[in-house]
């Protein structure tokens, strides 16, 4: 008799050193705002919503760095904006912590949760004193 085994306990595949380097430089490509690299593998099959070792999507990155156009580019593509990397941070959290008025509208419009994560976008704003970014929360 043979048994299944345990969900998650699968042997995960080893990735070679190429690989590597490769997913390593999408990750680049959202931190440079690269749209067109990015968005050429994107198209091609990669994962919308690929996730680093922190948890960090290539959305929150393209958020954190200010990139209005990429971000904008991946939510049309699907990208989730409810995912929240290890430190409980959205997409929209990023944008609020870094003031960036048309990420966080655009992300509210794909419908964002401004309470999410253990570090909300909304917490985030309060604990910062951040007042234009609250009121945008608030609409």
């Amino acid at each position: 008799m043979t048994t299944q085994p345990e969900p998650g306990s699968e042997p995960q595949p080893q990735l070679t050193d190429d690989q590597i380097e490769f997913l390593n430089s999408l990750f680049d490509f959202a931190r440079q705002g690269n749209t067109e690299a990015l968005l050429s593998v994107i198209d091609q099959g990669v994962p919308v919503d690929l996730t680093d070792h922190k948890g960090d999507t290539l959305l929150i990155l393209a958020t954190y760095n200010q990139h209005a156009d990429l971000v904008a580019a991946l939510l049309a593509r699907g990208a989730d904006v409810q995912r929240l990397n290890q430190r409980g941070q959205s997409a929209l959290t990023c944008a609020v912590f870094t003031q960036h008025e048309d990420n966080v509208r655009a992300l509210l419009a794909a419908g964002a949760d401004p309470d999410a994560g253990a570090q909300s976008a909304r917490a985030t704003a309060a604990q910062f004193q951040l007042e234009a970014m609250s009121a945008l929360l608030e609409r």
